[in-house]
């Protein structure tokens, strides 16, 4: 089982932090990738996408997730 590691990002222009385990940032390293662009820019989107009462964090598992059910 992987740690939770804790990451800052900016997002529209303020800092905040993440907690994600290492297998699912990976995964998020590799959809940002995938579409061209920066992580920080992914999670800026899935940020604005995520139910108001879902936390970044899961959001981002949720988003992986997602994206590899759908491939």
């Amino acid at each position: 089982m992987s740690a939770v590691v804790k990451r800052s990002v900016s997002i529209r222009g303020h800092r905040t932090s993440i907690s994600l385990e290492e297998p699912f940032y990976e995964e998020l390293e590799r959809i940002a990738r995938r579409r061209d662009m920066a992580i920080a820019a992914l999670i800026a989107h899935i940020d604005e996408n995520r139910p108001p009462d879902t936390n970044l964090s899961s959001a981002i598992r949720l988003y992986v997730l997602d994206d590899l059910r759908g491939r």
